[in-house]
């Protein structure tokens, strides 16, 4: 996979389907990579241009000193798609990917023309709750949290599956320093006020069995947004393109060709 090098930081990024696609760029949650997508992307059109990239500090991005800003978050999507020509892009963001999108399509409408917001929120949860987690992994490490993560991520049937496993070992295996400095990233961050000023083509994903962010808080979020399109996922937890992954993709497919005929 090609590392895009901006400067202060490397970013791990991968491109499948059409090189000459209309572009769709993925942003993962926190404590994951861009194998997060791996069970949606053959699941999607194959003539589109579908980009992931692993955030600064997950996957095989480099790991910058903590804390970050999600400015910094904003600013290395922007740079990477800048850098590879990925320009009226619709961008894909599940929780920490989904304050990336936001943040970008405020900034940036050249490059965002649609908005796919799954498992996020325009604020996800409080200060105090990110000071404590990043204070329990700079103690413990990762495996301080990782099975309770796990239990906020997935449904109960689907956490003894070896794929809930998997996802365990991987956050286990998340640097600390880049956890911690995405978590100081996600305290800072209350977008309440330009996210209610968006007016692009966008979908809101939720999952009935998410811990982390309830379906009731990712529909305030839809409900921020002028003309955005709410979608329910039954059974589906924090990370449905993991649990639920054709519902998931059947739900950006139909979105994608909605708007490319817009």
């Amino acid at each position: 996979m090609p590392i895009c090098d901006l400067g202060d930081v490397q970013i791990n990024w991968r491109e499948d389907g059409d090189p000459a696609g209309a572009p769709v760029v993925f942003a993962h949650a926190l404590g994951t990579d861009l194998r997060l997508w791996d069970a949606v992307i053959p699941l999607l059109p194959p003539a589109l241009r579908l980009i992931r990239y692993d955030l600064r500090g997950h996957g095989h991005s480099s790991v910058p000193p903590a804390p970050y800003a999600m400015g910094a978050l904003i600013r290395d999507a922007e740079r990477l798609m800048d850098s590879i020509g990925a320009r009226d892009a619709v961008f894909v963001g599940l929780s920490i990917g989904g304050l990336v999108a936001q943040g970008l399509a405020v900034k940036r409408l050249d490059l965002v023309r649609g908005l796919v917001l799954s498992n996020t929120a325009v604020k996800i949860a409080t200060q105090a709750i990110w000071q404590d987690r990043i204070a329990a992994v700079q103690a413990g490490g990762l495996d301080a949290l990782a099975e309770a993560q796990i239990a906020r991520w997935f449904p109960p049937r689907f956490r003894a599956s070896p794929e809930a496993q998997l996802w365990q070992d991987r956050l286990r295996a998340t640097p600390v320093e880049g956890y911690a400095g995405a978590c100081a990233a996600i305290a800072g961050t209350d977008f309440i006020t330009p996210t209610s000023g968006l007016t692009l083509p966008t979908l809101v994903i939720a999952g009935t069995e998410d811990g982390s962010t309830p379906p009731d808080l990712v529909r305030e979020t839809a409900g921020l947004i002028r003309g955005a399109r709410f979608a329910l996922i039954r059974g589906a937890g924090h990370v449905p393109p993991v649990d639920k992954p054709a519902e998931w993709a059947a739900l950006l497919a139909r979105f994608l060709e909605e708007i490319a005929h817009a």
